[in-house]
């Protein structure tokens, strides 16, 4: 099914995001992850590259057996900033083939070995051109990322928003949002998109941080705002790793709880793999998310 009808049918989705395993290892690994997370019953799984765009190929195959042997929808993400015309219709075709419908479309980060490279020259300078190419390629259903708090590269965020108003007039089909912890920013946000007549379904990306060297490596890529009551978590479990999981995680659901309340149009788990954080994550959720579903089906 193609997620753009999802929203037709219920509201609000959930989406889990995995992850390919890593260089060295084997591609099963990922495939118990799956396993684990199956009976959750999320209404897709969202399928990325490894960390500097590598795993591109693993991409394909694990959303193919997620929407194949699984039959839990999917969605490949697809990269253009370092890829070339050819290797984009190519992978197209093979995403095609294997009967997956939906593409979350990205420029993606420019490799390490090519940012100083004078004579490089990326045929993509924009995600509009690869959605572009999507578009008259077939009849994929296109998700777009969206930055509440601002994309780091963006010189401001009126900016930033226009940059987003112009990938969905050129034909994103729902948007899928960076992590973020404040969830003001978040409801500034889809005021913000509600002025300049943006209204695709947005689906809020949630990250449950369960350790230390998750909260650095979030800083270094995403810079977002740690609100005071997620510092003061920090702060206190910092040498205590079991407590700052579960502190952690309960921060996380208590977002989702109030995202829900709001009448949003769907969460995103990022998951990191790690299946018993999102199972704690849907055992606390799931009596409002039935609730939800079922009074949309009742309308």
């Amino acid at each position: 099914m193609k997620i753009r009808d999802m929203f037709n049918q219920k509201k609000p989705t959930i989406s889990f995001e995995i992850f390919p395993p890593k260089k060295n290892s084997r591609i099963e690994t990922i495939y118990a992850t799956i396993e684990s997370l199956k009976d959750l019953k999320p209404d897709f799984m969202s399928v990325t590259y490894g960390a500097g765009g590598t795993s591109k190929n693993s991409t394909i195959e694990i959303a193919a057996k997620i929407k194949n042997d699984y039959q839990i929808e999917s969605i490949a993400h697809l990269t253009c900033i370092d890829s070339r015309r050819e290797n984009i219709l190519q992978t197209l075709k093979e995403l095609e083939a294997n009967n997956i419908e939906n593409i979350l479309a990205l420029r993606g980060d420019i490799p390490p070995n090519l940012i100083n490279d004078k004579n490089w020259r990326p045929e993509y300078t924009h995600v509009q051109q690869l959605i572009e190419e999507i578009c008259q390629f077939s009849d994929f259903s296109i998700g777009g990322a969206a930055y509440p708090e601002g994309h780091i590269e963006a010189i401001c965020k009126i900016q930033d928003l226009k940059f987003l108003k112009t990938k969905v007039d050129k034909g994103l089909d729902f948007l899928i949002t960076q992590l973020f912890f404040d969830n003001e920013f978040f409801y500034q946000f889809m005021r913000n998109l509600e002025l300049l007549n943006v209204k695709v379904p947005v689906i809020a990306g949630i990250f449950p941080v369960t350790n230390l060297k998750q909260v650095k490596r979030i800083q270094e890529l995403a810079q977002p705002n740690f609100p005071p009551k997620f510092v003061r978590i920090l702060n206190k479990y910092e040498y205590k790793p079991e407590a700052l999981r579960e502190a952690g995680i309960a921060y996380a659901i208590d977002q989702i709880i109030d995202l829900l309340s709001s009448g949003i149009d769907g969460i995103h788990i990022y998951t990191m793999n790690q299946p018993d954080n999102t199972k704690k994550i849907m055992e606390n959720i799931q009596t409002i998310r039935s609730t939800l579903t079922q009074g949309d089906r009742s309308r």
